[in-house]
């Protein structure tokens, strides 16, 4: 009886993992958004980086929000700050207007991440975290795959990309009802003291919970940088047109969704280091080969294996981190989605970066090194 209660209490969970997805709209919109109002690569890029800014501002505060009023609460807020945002591209589409709308997208995505994955640990065993978390992954992969698809759709039978909006606002209205129906027992934080700032902040003296945030930027940056450059760079080297090139970005989240399915039952039962490895080297192997070819089918390839490969470095970076810490949970994980800012930083130095050469080799760069790093990172997980 309590696994099936357990079981019935996903439901909403995984319903609001869909709706985190909706933030990686963000891909999509900024190439319609770049061709309608005629912007370059680094005006087009504020938009992402409008969107992941907020994780740098609001994560350590909502983890001592959830100290507060607790993580089903805080879902609960972030899922209406979700709605609010996918509310003004339908009243108003300007500049302005989106500017708004994904900073709002990006508060509400801040809140969910930092409080919805600790409120899955209310539900699922410690030692099935990992796992549960790539599930939750695999689920908002999900929402992901579809937003250029629903897209691109919406472009040619409606000539109204904008369609996704409020198609993805009435899921965020159904998440809510059924998450705030839903009870779900959580430690009594009342009687314990809130930590301050610079306690969170303190946090990241311990080795491996500094080294885990650098990684979630990096992973953050590469998951956005192909999420907007790999349509780019097939309109840059085949001329096809933007409706057609955000396909690319449904390659990328396919095989991300891919992954995340596939990973919630590798990690269940292989190492997660040796899993992290080929993970990091399949995405070594696709920003390679983005600085080579120049056919559709090749192209595909690349970004599908950066998709797969970047489909379960965040799950197990997170996991690491609040097993490292189980007794700051809330703190950490308000640390690990600040790490998210790297959708802030690594979108505004590719645009840098591309628009200096002229070419989107530059933002691929800036991609590899994050690469890189998470290289490096293979040798700090334990198992």
């Amino acid at each position: 009886m309590m696994k099936q209660n357990n079981l019935l209490k996903l439901v909403p969970i995984m319903l609001a993992f869909f709706a985190m997805g909706f933030v990686d709209l963000v891909g999509t919109a900024t190439n319609y958004v770049k061709n309608d109002l005629n912007l370059s690569d680094t005006m087009a890029n504020i938009f992402p980086s409008m969107v992941f800014f907020w994780f740098l501002i609001c994560s350590v505060p909502t983890g001592m929000l959830m100290n507060r009023i607790g993580r089903r609460k805080t879902v609960l807020l972030s899922l209406t700050i979700t709605a609010t945002s996918l509310l003004i591209p339908i009243i108003s589409y300007s500049f302005v207007g989106m500017l708004l709308s994904f900073s709002l997208l990006g508060i509400g995505n801040a809140l969910m991440q930092v409080s919805l994955n600790p409120l899955l640990s209310n539900v699922v065993n410690g030692d099935k975290l990992a796992s549960s978390l790539t599930f939750g992954q695999f689920v908002k992969a999900i929402a992901s795959f579809i937003a250029p698809l629903i897209a691109s759709w919406g472009a040619l039978q409606f000539h109204n990309w904008r369609i996704l909006f409020p198609i993805f606002m009435v899921i965020s209205v159904l998440a809510i009802f059924f998450l705030g129906i839903t009870s779900i027992e959580e430690e009594n934080t009342a009687t314990q003291k809130s930590s301050t700032f610079t306690q969170c902040f303190a946090l990241l003296g311990d080795k491996l919970i500094l080294l885990s945030f650098l990684g979630i930027v990096c992973h953050v940056g590469i998951d956005v940088g192909t999420n907007v450059t790999a349509p780019k760079i097939l309109i840059e080297r085949l001329g096809v047109s933007v409706h057609d090139a955000v396909y690319a970005t449904s390659v990328y989240f396919l095989f991300r969704t891919v992954g995340c399915f596939s990973g919630a039952f590798i990690l269940a039962r292989f190492s997660s280091k040796k899993f992290f490895g080929i993970s990091a080297f399949c995405m070594l192997l696709g920003m390679c080969g983005l600085f080579f070819f120049d056919t559709k089918m090749m192209i595909y390839a690349c970004v599908a294996l950066i998709g797969f490969g970047n489909s379960n470095i965040f799950p197990i970076i997170f996991s690491a981190a609040l097993l490292n810490k189980p007794e700051k949970k809330n703190e950490v994980s308000g640390l690990m989605i600040m790490g998210l800012f790297g959708g802030t930083i690594f979108p505004l130095i590719m645009g840098i970066a591309s628009d200096a050469i002229n070419a989107q080799a530059g933002a691929v760069v800036v991609m590899l090194t994050g690469v890189i790093y998470l290289l490096y990172f293979i040798r700090k997980i334990a198992n």
